[in-house]
């Protein structure tokens, strides 16, 4: 597929921001409590999501996936009413998930490159160098976190990931 400019406004999800690779323990606990609370306020609007970035200068895929920080994300269908997620980790607790962990976050990428991945994870890179020539073209560079709307579940044979990359004119403000 071919990468697309699009704009996504405000969006609102429960949100668990955590630390390490993709699929080790503490990555798999923040899905686990995001399911639990989600499926406790009638499920979620929209598929799992991830937004990934790396504290270093090095380029992300070059840093060890341990050290990769990242927020997981379900989307809801707006902003919950008062005391509806409070209860909703209430009702979950005995699930056993880290309940505690989840937060409501709303945020607006604004203008994006984007364009849907099939194949392993592992193979990415292809994908976003593909992103990345076609940011170079357009004169447009990175302005936000990497940002990945998973398809598919993460065991599927063939998995489908949107890869989305918020992004601003080369020497402009954010």
């Amino acid at each position: 597929m071919s990468p697309e400019l699009a704009t996504y406004g405000p969006v609102t999800c429960l949100n668990v921001t955590g630390l390490g690779e993709p699929g080790g323990g503490e990555h798999l606990s923040a899905i686990g409590a995001l399911y639990a609370v989600a499926a406790q306020m009638g499920g979620p609007a929209g598929p799992l999501e991830g937004l990934w970035w790396v504290e270093d200068d090095r380029p992300g895929l070059e840093v060890p996936r341990e050290l990769w920080r990242w927020h997981l994300l379900l989307p809801l269908a707006g902003p919950p009413e008062p005391g509806v997620v409070e209860r909703a980790r209430e009702a979950a607790r005995p699930s056993g998930a880290a309940v505690d962990r989840v937060r409501v976050a709303t945020f607006t990428e604004g203008e994006c490159v984007e364009l849907v991945h099939v194949g392993a994870f592992s193979e990415e890179y292809r994908s976003l160098a593909v992103m990345e020539k076609f940011m170079a073209e357009r004169g447009l560079v990175v302005n936000g976190p990497h940002h990945e709307v998973y398809l598919t579940p993460f065991d599927a044979p063939e998995p489908r990931t949107v890869l989305r990359q918020p992004v601003r004119a080369a020497g402009g403000t954010t």
